[in-house]
């Protein structure tokens, strides 16, 4: 496990704020900035360019703070369907609420939430009216026969002409929503010609992080970004606009390509003329050029894309994937010469599971030792490996107890008596609180507590699918879990 900086992250904050800063200006002061991604908590760019921190670009954001007004889009048809976001767990619409509350609380600016594909639905009705007495400003764009090739509807008063304009007032707007399919770039439009309407120039451009543009085709961390949208069909490409245009290769990704022609004749259609030959030429993105050890990155990129391959062998085993997605990782995979022997934790618990006959788990500390756990009467694998792991970093000899079994007791006892639990072996969450109990008589639980922070980022398997309880530890403790596609036993339904 490499401990390079593989990205330069400050470089990255100054060069991409200095890059928006002169598209504000090419357009005479006013941007629409379409967000693709996540604004706060980027962790696929955090694993696939080691260095990079995953609220990168709210730092980006704040060292323009006084420039940037935040907009918020949520589809109504995902309001009337509940859309739950998968890595939260919640609605698009309470994760509107969440965004807009960390937004401020990092300093900067909402200014509205607009409402999408609105057509008069109940549950879109509701949600406005909670925001509205919230005291949130919300704006409703309905849907547009023909969107979006019908350039001629679209673009007049029937089709953008009939949305809320939405007032702004400051030099750059940040177009974000909770998820994709949401309507960003419609409602960045919509904006352009109601302003042009106005006689007031502004400007749009597109942030994606991936595929990075100036990176190779088949460049690992873009066959990664392939990897992370495989349910997504997104394919990159060579942008042949782009190529065209400057006889400059750079890589986009299929739906941008596609769409361009379309936009094309949007842009003329509101402005007079294209400000771009290429949908490339849309983006302001700057990661590819603050990239400062490239076999780093590869090596982080390839483990990315393994990862991603046995997520989806597990989800396919929970009849949540296909067998689609897992042949296209398995394509991903060979393209980019990656493989499970990338991940030494994969065979490390494997063979362990094979030796005791019962499930195994293992966490390769930053040094690159890998410690094992087992099953046993007290703890599950993910625990003991986590217990064992916090031994090595604190240099406490793996045989040493550090939790009185006076702390174990208590909890096995409250979860078979009281809680319903069949299995009284403890949890990596109920071993971690056990621990902490333990520090007020075992001096050296606490030198293991105190290790918990090192084991941000560390690479992590499972022999077995792991219960929710355990996954949601490694996963607040920032740890790179896999897991074998394999239930412990053969029960058909697993919690």
């Amino acid at each position: 496990m490499s401990s390079k900086t593989a990205f330069d992250n400050q470089r990255y904050v100054e060069t991409q704020s200095a890059r928006i800063r002169a598209r504000i200006a090419q357009f005479g002061g006013k941007l629409y900035l379409e967000f693709g991604g996540k604004l706060f908590d980027d962790y696929h760019a955090a694993r696939v360019l080691p260095g990079f921190a995953p609220d990168s670009k709210i730092r980006m954001l704040l060292e323009m703070r006084d420039s940037v007004e935040i907009v918020m889009v949520i589809n109504a048809a995902d309001i009337e369907q509940s859309k739950v976001r998968g890595d939260l767990g919640i609605t698009y619409d309470e994760d509107v609420l969440r965004l807009i509350d960390t937004f401020r609380g990092e300093g900067l600016y909402v200014g509205s939430v607009t409402i999408t594909q609105y057509a008069a639905q109940p549950a879109a009705d509701a949600f406005k009216r909670r925001l509205e007495e919230l005291g949130v400003r919300v704006y409703l764009h309905y849907t547009i026969s023909g969107y979006p090739h019908d350039v001629g509807r679209i673009v007049s008063d029937e089709g953008f002409g009939r949305n809320d304009y939405i007032e702004t007032g400051r030099p750059l707007v940040v177009v974000t929503a909770p998820g994709p399919g949401s309507g960003k770039m419609a409602v960045c439009l919509s904006q352009l010609y109601h302003h042009y309407k106005r006689g007031v120039k502004a400007g749009y451009a597109k942030f994606e992080t991936f595929p990075i543009w100036n990176l190779p085709l088949k460049h690992p961390v873009n066959l990664a970004y392939e990897a992370a949208t495989a349910d997504l069909n997104d394919v990159n490409m060579i942008d042949p606009f782009h190529l065209q245009a400057y006889e400059e290769t750079t890589v986009n990704y299929n739906r941008d390509v596609e769409v361009f022609p379309v936009l094309q004749a949007m842009f003329q259609e509101i402005m007079g003329e294209s400000p771009y030959k290429s949908p490339t030429d849309m983006g302001v993105n700057m990661v590819g050029s603050c990239i400062a050890d490239d076999e780093a990155v590869c090596a982080a990129a390839k483990r990315e894309i393994v990862r991603r391959y046995y997520a989806a062998l597990c989800d396919r085993r929970r009849g949540q994937g296909s067998d689609e997605i897992v042949y296209k990782l398995e394509l991903l995979m060979k393209q980019a010469q990656a493989g499970p022997e990338l991940r030494p934790v994969i065979h490390a618990a494997e063979a362990k599971a094979e030796e005791r006959g019962e499930p195994a788990a293992a966490i390769q500390l930053p040094d690159g030792r890998v410690v094992v756990g087992k099953t046993s009467e007290l703890m599950g694998a993910a625990a003991a490996a986590l217990l064992n792991a916090l031994k090595a970093l604190a240099g406490i000899h793996r045989k040493t107890h550090l939790i009185d079994r006076a702390a174990i007791e208590p909890i096995q006892a409250l979860k078979i008596g009281h809680l319903g639990s069949r299995n009284p072996r403890l949890h990596s969450d109920e071993v971690l609180i056990a621990l902490a109990i333990s520090t007020a008589t075992v001096p050296m639980a606490a030198q293991a507590l105190d290790s918990l922070d090192k084991l941000r980022d560390c690479e992590a398997h499972s022999s077995v699918i792991l219960t929710a309880a355990d996954s949601g530890t490694y996963s607040k403790l920032g740890l790179r879990l896999t897991c074998t596609p394999r239930y412990q036993g053969s029960q058909l339904y697993h919690k």
